[in-house]
């Protein structure tokens, strides 16, 4: 009897929650909450950069050496993060809106971001030049051999010329128009069916800029009717960022 009172007693005065079990869930608990922690915070950091997706905002001067020429760009015009350093490069790659010409920023990520808006970036390459003329130059030399029949009016005041099938250009076109004092502007373009089905790299052109730069930039059809602003800003653009002799030197 005395033992079954002392039983009865043992189990009353056992606590429901040992201290073992007690400190082993505070630490459980504290683990969850340092790890919901770490996912708010690190969920928030991983998600801005995948929202940049390799784009930056940031403005500093990044200075390039291209062959026997000198930049100094901004680094948001540059696509590639592996290009964002001071230093010798065998090309840079840029992207800029049009007509701002300016480089991501938050104000007009959704250019970047969103393919369905890209047709208002304009892209470009330079890089040394392995041709001793630009695509104007090469109108006459090259390009007349490889039209196909007469020119038909373009609008813009531009001509349209087809190319020979075997000329190796698919389904693209040559445009020309003539400019005061300067060769003929000439682009190459795979236009859309449908302007709807316009893309951020229909035409493209090449320019001689510098020492010895050439600068090949893409964009939409839909930017056509503004052929010659685009080409007279492009030059502007990578003229101004021209760094000269002495300044390199220093």
């Amino acid at each position: 009897m005395n033992h079954t009172v002392q039983t009865a007693r043992e189990i009353q005065e056992t606590p429901l929650l040992s201290t073992g079990f007690v400190i082993r869930l505070t630490v459980i608990i504290a683990c969850l909450a340092v790890l919901t922690l770490v996912i708010s915070f690190g969920g928030r950091w991983f998600g801005a950069r995948i929202s940049l997706a390799g784009n930056t905002a940031s403005t500093a001067a990044i200075t390039l050496t291209i062959g026997r020429d000198t930049l100094r760009l901004p680094e948001n015009t540059l696509r590639f993060p592996s290009q964002r350093r001071d230093g010798i490069s065998e090309r840079a790659d840029l992207y800029l809106t049009w007509p701002e010409m300016q480089g991501y920023s938050k104000e007009h990520r959704e250019r970047f971001d969103d393919v369905a808006q890209s047709s208002g970036l304009i892209f470009l390459q330079i890089a040394q030049s392995t041709m001793s003329r630009d695509m104007s130059g090469r109108l006459e030399p090259i390009y007349s051999h490889l039209m196909k029949g007469d020119g038909v009016p373009f609008a813009n005041g531009m001509t349209l010329h087809r190319l020979r099938a075997d000329a190796g250009y698919a389904d693209e076109v040559l445009l020309t128009a003539p400019r005061a004092g300067a060769p003929d502007y000439v682009v190459r373009c795979a236009l859309p069916s449908t302007p709807q089905t316009a893309t951020s790299g229909d035409c493209q052109r090449d320019i001689k800029v510098g020492r010895d730069l050439t600068v090949l930039y893409r964009f939409s059809s839909r930017h056509l009717p503004d052929w010659d602003h685009i080409d007279a800003a492009i030059r502007h653009f990578v003229e101004a960022r021209l760094v000269n002799a002495s300044a390199t030197r220093r």
